[in-house]
């Protein structure tokens, strides 16, 4: 089957006889600093603000050097902010995308919110200094907001087709990308009211059509509106005539775009959380590195003696080479837009793998080689891990809500449950046994033995703080990612006699509202030589033991 984008293999690695040097180093492969960028602004103070929804937080970072000087977080009212600009008294205003709240950070230090609505995303001031924001993937819609937070939101039009990062024209219009119909609009907010059908009943025009998935769109200090498409390309539009100029063709995953006042360009990407400036005269640089972005779920394969390992990074899958750490290839998913699901974990089930998305309850099984995706399974809600049992996947599924967590078993006649769970999470299979742990209950337990079902389940482990990714070692025990005291654990399964393994690991992102308890699910893998590979989701990065 064809794919837009598939893996870039490289050729086999062979192992050396005995472990090289660098085997020793427990970080195999390191990523991004950020858990992907999305929206971004230059601040009054002369620093890049950097939005990233994944992480949780707004990185203030060096135009120059790239690096992050602070953070805001949690304590400081960010909630998956998605976009962010400021106002004309200097305010700091973000999009919590989930939540659907507008935030404002005043120059005072004073934080007030107002809810609009879930899906809440792009967010922009007009040169008069109204305040618009629109709605993407959770609703989708365009609103007016009082600067001060304390009016009613006003609607303005529906039914866009996701309208995503927008600008304010020197025209005196609204200009931004319809994700879903690989077109640039601008609209007269004047001109609609509520408008069901905006097409028709405001005064809307295409500016420019043919792309992929435009992101963002943006107004550099000449008048010249700029889009970035999530294919890579960076495009100069000319809003008379809608001719299209490609001045940068980056990875692809991009996301969001901002001006400097020296007109400096500034290219965000939600897949891989790089930064790239652009110079008024088309030189590019790369001031954040990118990379994995929220590393969950890890499995090994072996190609001739080489052992490759592949990360589930969310919104992308990563190949690595098992002994060097060099990337060898990425699979990337382009949301409502790819038959390929964006994975939270990944297992291997023999030369294919098993992938699972919770974010849109879909499990699939994969070819690498081919990057053919040969079965997708929509009847799981939430699921959260995914391995092969017997024959058939079984799937540690969260469900809809309170008592619906399960570990169950896809059968010929659909999902059988097989153990009842609070928030399943690891799963570990050796031959005929069949083990869960329970993120919530701290419990490891064993659900079958030589083939059957037990009921109820065998408690091997208890006492665990958020247990997540399991693995069977060659000899025979458990390895378990105990995210909760950030360390790898051995549980002997016959036992239960628990020893750590390796200590102070880079895991524990917490999870942004409305997501999944286990978020990323750090997890673990051992490959046929033994050697053992954890995923680190809070330090975006891939351990070698």
């Amino acid at each position: 089957m064809h794919r837009l984008f598939a893996f870039v293999l490289a050729g086999t690695v062979l192992l050396a006889a005995s472990p090289p040097a660098h085997a020793k180093r427990p970080i195999l492969a390191e990523g991004s600093p950020m858990h992907g960028t999305n929206g971004m602004n230059v601040g009054p103070d002369g620093r890049l603000y950097v939005a990233s929804f994944l992480g949780n937080e707004i990185a203030i970072v060096n135009r120059n050097s790239g690096a992050i000087v602070d953070r805001l977080d949690a304590s400081d009212g960010i909630d998956g902010p998605d976009d962010l600009t400021f106002g004309p008294d200097g305010s700091l205003y973000w999009t919590s995308l989930i939540p659907g709240n507008v935030v404002r950070h005043a120059p005072s230090g004073a934080i007030t919110e107002q809810f609009v609505a879930p899906g809440v995303n792009p967010i922009t001031f007009s040169d008069t200094g109204r305040l618009f924001v629109a709605l993407d993937f959770f609703g989708d819609g365009l609103y007016e907001v009082d600067p001060e937070l304390s009016a009613p939101p006003r609607h303005i039009a529906s039914n866009l087709g996701f309208l995503n990062g927008m600008d304010w024209g020197p025209d005196g219009r609204l200009y931004g990308p319809i994700w879903t119909q690989g077109r640039v609009i601008s609209i007269d907010v004047d001109s609609c009211t509520g408008a069901v059908d905006p097409d028709v009943e405001c005064d809307l025009q295409t500016v420019a059509d043919g792309f992929f998935i435009p992101a963002a769109a943006k107004f550099d200090g000449l008048g010249r509106l700029h889009v970035v498409d999530q294919n890579g390309e960076v495009v100069r539009v000319d809003i008379e005539t809608g001719e299209k100029e490609v001045i940068a063709e980056l990875t692809p995953g991009l996301d969001n775009l901002a001006f400097d006042p020296q007109g400096n360009l500034y290219v965000s990407s939600a897949s891989d959380g790089f930064i790239v400036r652009i110079k008024p005269n088309g030189q590019t640089r790369t001031i954040m590195q990118g990379g994995t972005i929220m590393p969950g779920g890890v499995a090994v394969t072996t190609e001739g003696c080489a052992e490759s390992v592949y990360v589930a990074d969310l919104s992308s899958l990563r190949k690595f080479d098992g002994d060097t750490g060099a990337p060898l290839g990425v699979e990337r998913s382009f949301l409502g837009q790819s038959e390929f699901h964006a994975p939270a974990t990944v297992s291997a089930d023999g030369s294919n793998l098993i992938l699972t998305a919770w974010f849109s309850s879909v499990v699939q099984t994969y070819d690498p080689a081919t990057a053919t995706v040969l079965e997708t399974y929509s009847n799981f809600v939430s699921p959260l891990n995914a391995v092969r049992f017997q024959g058939d996947l079984v799937v540690a599924e969260l469900g809809a809500g309170p008592g619906a967590a399960r570990v169950a078993r896809q059968t010929a006649g659909g999902p059988v449950t097989l153990a009842p769970m609070t928030v399943p999470s690891g799963l570990a299979v050796s031959g005929g046994d069949l083990w869960a742990a329970d993120w919530a209950t701290g419990q490891v337990l064993q659900v079958a033995a030589g083939g059957v079902t037990l009921s109820p389940p065998l408690v091997v482990a208890d006492g665990l703080d958020q247990p997540e990714g399991m693995a069977v070692d060659l000899d025979g025990t458990l390895l378990v990612v105990e995210v909760g005291k950030r360390r790898l654990l051995r549980v002997d399964p016959s036992t239960g006699h628990t020893w750590v393994v390796k200590k102070y690991l880079k895991v524990g992102l917490e999870a942004v509202t409305g997501t999944v308890p286990t978020y990323a699910l750090s997890s673990v893998a051992v490959g046929p030589s033994g050697t053992i590979y954890v995923s680190g989701d809070k330090g975006n990065v891939l351990y070698r033991f």
